[in-house]
C-alpha cells in the first residue's frame, strides 16, 4: 500500500528576533565582550552569553528589578551566570561600564518587560543617548541590533526615532538595514541594524 508523500514544510521568512540571532551567532566569538541593553526576562542575555563563550563576557542592564532578578535566574538555571555582569540602572550609562571600541555587539529590545507593568516602557530620552553610547563602545565591525515594537503607546514615536537616528549612521558609512514582517494580525517587531565602520 503506498501512503501518500509527506508534505515539506514550506520555508518561510524568519521572525525579526530569530534573524537577529542568527545573524549575531555568525559574527561573534569565544571571548567577546557584548551588551544587552534591556536585558528583560533574559532571553537575550543568555543567548549572549552562549556566542561568547567561558571567556567572553555580557554586561546586561535593566532599569526594573523585577528584569535582572528574571534574567539573572535564568542565566543560573541555564550555567551561564559567571559570563554576565548586571546593572540594575539605565542604557543610557552604558559608556561607563565599557571602553571605548570594546565592544562587539550590542543588543536592545525596546518597550515593555513581558509580564509587567505595561506602562513601564523605554522611551527615546533614554534610548537615544544609549545609542550614542553604544556607538561609542562598539568596535571597527560591531553590531548595534535594535528590536522595536509599536504596539503600545509610544512605540511607534521611538520606534520612528531610532530609525532615523540608525539612517544618520548611513552618512558616516556605518552599514544600516530595516528588517520586518508585513501583513500580520498584530504590529511585528521591526529590527534595525547597524554596523559599525572596520
Amino acid at each position: 500500500m503506498n501512503r501518500p508523500a509527506k508534505k515539506k514544510a514550506v520555508p518561510a521568512p524568519p521572525w525579526p528576533t530569530d534573524l537577529e540571532h542568527r545573524l549575531l551567532a555568525e559574527v561573534l566569538r569565544e571571548g567577546d565582550q557584548v551588551i544587552d541593553a534591556t536585558c528583560g526576562n533574559g532571553h537575550d542575555t543568555r543567548f549572549l552569553a552562549r556566542c561568547v563563550g567561558p571567556s567572553g563576557r555580557v554586561l546586561a542592564f535593566d532599569v526594573q528589578a523585577a528584569a535582572i532578578g528574571a534574567a539573572a535566574r535564568l542565566a543560573e538555571e541555564s550555567g551561564l551566570r559567571d559570563r554576565i555582569d548586571f546593572f540594575h540602572e539605565s542604557h543610557a550609562g552604558l559608556a561607563e561600564r565599557a571602553a571605548p571600541e570594546s565592544i562587539a555587539a550590542v543588543m536592545f529590545n525596546l518597550g515593555y518587560l513581558p509580564g509587567a507593568d505595561r506602562e513601564v516602557t523605554t522611551r527615546p530620552e533614554a534610548t537615544l543617548p544609549a545609542l550614542e553610547a553604544a556607538a561609542r563602545v562598539l568596535r571597527p565591525g560591531g553590531w548595534l541590533c535594535v528590536m522595536a515594537y509599536s504596539g503600545h503607546e509610544g512605540g511607534p514615536e521611538e520606534a520612528a526615532v531610532v530609525e532615523g537616528w540608525m539612517a544618520s549612521r548611513a552618512d558616516l558609512l556605518w552599514r544600516v538595514a530595516r528588517y520586518g514582517m508585513l501583513g500580520t494580525l498584530s504590529p511585528a517587531p521591526v529590527l534595525l541594524l547597524a554596523v559599525k565602520p572596520g
